[in-house]
C-alpha cells in the first residue's frame, strides 16, 4: 500500500492525483540565536544557527512552531523523511520510524536498524505519542492525517513539533519546482533542527561533485527513455518535471514524456507504443515491484513488441531512488551505471 503523498509527490490509495512539483517552497527550520531572529524567509530557506542551547524555530508550508532546543526525540514518518536523518548522521536521536518503500540502502542499514519501527505502515497518534517525540517529519501529508500522527496544529498544541517537507505541502503554492538544490534545501533545514549543519553541508558537496560527473560522462546521451513508475491498463510515468526527469537530465536522456507536466501522468500504451522508447526505468517499490512491471510488458502481445522489451532493455531504480529526496542523486548514478552496462552487453 502506499502512502497518500499530495499531488506533488506519489499516488494515494484509491483514486490517484497528479504529483506535480511547482512553485516556491515555504522552507525553513531556523536556528535563532536567542533575542536576535527576525521572520524567517520562508521562500528561500532561510537559517541561522545560533550557539548550543539556542532555541529552535521550524517554518513548514506556512506554520510556525519553535521549541528550546535541538530535537532529541525524533519520529520521521516516511522513508524519505528517515533517510534524510540518516544522511545526517542522527539516528541516535529518532526513537521511531514508519512506512517504507522499499528497502533502505546498506549504507545506513546499520543505523536504521537501531532505530525501532512504529509501524509498518502509519502509526496511530497514540502510538506515536507514546514514545514522546519533540519532532515529527513527514515527507508527505498523509502523515498527518487524522489516522496518523493527527494534524501539525495538534502536535504543536501537545508539545510535539512537526514539519512536514515542502514537496509534501497541501497548497502547491508553497512546494518548490523540483531541484537538486530543493532537496538540498530541505537537508539543511532538516540538518538545522538537529543542530548539524555543517553534515548537510558536506552532504551537498558530495553529490555536486556526483552530478558533475554524471554530467561529463553523459551516459544516457541519445536515448530515448520511458520511465515506468506502475500500473497496467493505464501506465504511471515519470513526466517532465519531478524526480525521474532531473535524474534523466543528470545522465543526458530524453524522457519520452518529457512534454508533460508534472512529476508524473497517467499516460497511454498507444503514446507508449508511438515512441518506441531505447530504455525502460522501472521503479522498483514494495507496492509495484520492477519484476512485476516486466512480467506485465512482456505478456502484453502489443508491447512485447517494443524494442526496449525484445532486447531486453531495462533499467531498475528503487522508487525511493525516483522522488525528490535525499536519494535522488543516488539514482542517477544507478541509471547512469546501467546504461552503461546495456550499451557494453
Amino acid at each position: 500500500m502506499r502512502p497518500y503523498r499530495s499531488t506533488s509527490t506519489h499516488p494515494r490509495r484509491g483514486p490517484r492525483p497528479l504529483r506535480p512539483l511547482a512553485a516556491p517552497a515555504a522552507l525553513a527550520l531556523v536556528l535563532v540565536a536567542s533575542g536576535c531572529a527576525g521572520p524567517p524567509d520562508a521562500r528561500a530557506g532561510a537559517r541561522t544557527a545560533g550557539p548550543a542551547g539556542s532555541p529552535v524555530e521550524t517554518s513548514s508550508c506556512g506554520d510556525t512552531g519553535a521549541r528550546e532546543r535541538p530535537a532529541e526525540r525524533a519520529v520521521p514518518m516516511n522513508q524519505g523523511a528517515t533517510e534524510v536523518a540518516l544522511a545526517l548522521g542522527v539516528e541516535d536521536r529518532l526513537v521511531g520510524t514508519a512506512y517504507l518503500d522499499d528497502r533502505v540502502p546498506q549504507r545506513w542499514a546499520a543505523a536504521y536498524a537501531g532505530v525501532p519501527v512504529l509501524s509498518p505502515e502509519y502509526p496511530t497518534r497514540e502510538e506515536l505519542l507514546a514514545v514522546e517525540p519533540d519532532l515529527v517529519y513527514g515527507a508527505y501529508a498523509s502523515a498527518f492525517d487524522a489516522g496518523a500522527a493527527g494534524s501539525r496544529a495538534e502536535l504543536e498544541s501537545s508539545g510535539t513539533h512537526a514539519y512536514l517537507s515542502p514537496f509534501g505541502c497541501d497548497d502547491a503554492d508553497r512546494r518548490p519546482d523540483a531541484s537538486f538544490a530543493a532537496v538540498w534545501e530541505e537537508v539543511d533545514a532538516v540538518a538545522a533542527a538537529f543542530g548539524v549543519p555543517a553534515r548537510a553541508a558536506r552532504l551537498r558537496a558530495e553529490q555536486e561533485q556526483q552530478l558533475a560527473a554524471l554530467e561529463a560522462e553523459r551516459a544516457g546521451a541519445g536515448l530515448d527513455v520511458l520511465w515506468y513508475d506502475s500500473g497496467d491498463k493505464t501506465p504511471y510515468v515519470g513526466a517532465g518535471a519531478g524526480g525521474p526527469q532531473l535524474v534523466l537530465d543528470a545522465v543526458g536522456a530524453t524522457n519520452v514524456f518529457a512534454d508533460q507536466p508534472g512529476s508524473w501522468v497517467e499516460a497511454s500504451w498507444e503514446k507508449v507504443v508511438e515512441a518506441d522508447p531505447d530504455v525502460v526505468v522501472l521503479a522498483d517499490a514494495s507496492w509495484s515491484s520492477a519484476a512485476e512491471k516486466v512480467a506485465y510488458l512482456e505478456a502484453d502481445p502489443v508491447l512485447g513488441g517494443l524494442r526496449a522489451v525484445r532486447e531486453q532493455r531495462f533499467v531498475t531504480v528503487a522508487f525511493s531512488e525516483s522522488t525528490a529526496g535525499v536519494r535522488l542523486v543516488d539514482g542517477a548514478v544507478s541509471v547512469a551505471q546501467q546504461l552503461a552496462g546495456l550499451d557494453a552487453s
